[in-house]
């Protein structure tokens, strides 16, 4: 069909872009960086959400085989995006995190189970995260964005707001809370001996908020290109997933 060659067309464009870049930073948690406690906290708190999510995979395919090809296109969308590793300004890094066109499409549920998938590669691939922070970076990068991500996106479409302004919103907003999240995980483990928690938050935000901002609106903008592809060639199927 023709949704299968654009699909198919678009994917092979994500990898070949990925392949294109000599260099990368990376912005995940490293391997090690955390207590163990707070590894294992993070770790803990993602099993319900890959629980959950798994199942509606499983249900959602058996209703439906060709969604698993809208499936791999997302995942590979927050694959290359989250490979895409940034220099700050402030001495670290920032990249994209692609997980809000999964998100929009399928829910945050499932895309925890792709955003795990795309973590393992990264860090057993591209050295980017890691093992041991796996669930700290799971959680910010594949739970609490396409939450974020996908409650926005259903509360404008409620209230009326057009579809490519509200697909904008939501990438660009999960994007930051990933960060959000991110800088809270870090506080938490490491927090100021002067001002505690509430300062060393501030400190870790302050860190990848200037290059982050354009980042998102950038990820927003790319995310409303490849959705309006997707509504444009294969409408029905995105009804049918209530997007």
């Amino acid at each position: 069909t023709l949704f299968r060659s654009r699909s198919s067309q678009v994917l092979l464009l994500f990898f070949l872009f990925f392949y294109l870049p000599k260099y990368a930073f990376s912005m995940h948690i490293m391997e090690g960086f955390l207590p163990p406690m707070w590894a294992g906290i993070w770790g803990i708190v993602c099993l319900p959400f890959l629980f959950l999510g798994f199942k509606k995979i499983q249900a959602k395919v058996e209703e439906n085989p060709k969604l698993k090809i809208l499936l791999a296109m997302a995942g590979a969308f927050a694959f290359v995006l989250s490979a895409l590793k940034l220099p700050s300004v402030t001495g670290s890094c920032s990249h994209p995190t692609g997980v809000g066109l999964g998100a929009i499409l399928f829910g945050p549920t499932v895309m925890s189970v792709l955003g795990i998938i795309v973590l393992i590669f990264q860090a057993l691939l591209l050295a980017h995260g890691g093992i041991t922070t796996l669930g700290a970076n799971t959680f910010s990068m594949g739970i609490f964005g396409p939450i974020v991500s996908y409650f926005l996106y259903k509360s404008l479409q409620k209230a009326k707001v057009s579809r490519s302004v509200s697909v904008f919103l939501a990438a660009a907003l999960g994007d930051l809370a990933t960060y959000i999240i991110t800088s809270l995980q870090l506080a938490l483990a490491f927090p100021s001996p002067d001002g505690g928690l509430f300062l060393s938050f501030e400190k870790f935000l302050g860190i990848f908020a200037i290059t982050q901002v354009p980042l998102a609106i950038s990820e927003g903008l790319l995310t409303v290109i490849i959705f309006n592809i997707l509504w444009k060639y294969n409408e029905d199927t995105l009804k049918d997933l209530g997007v």
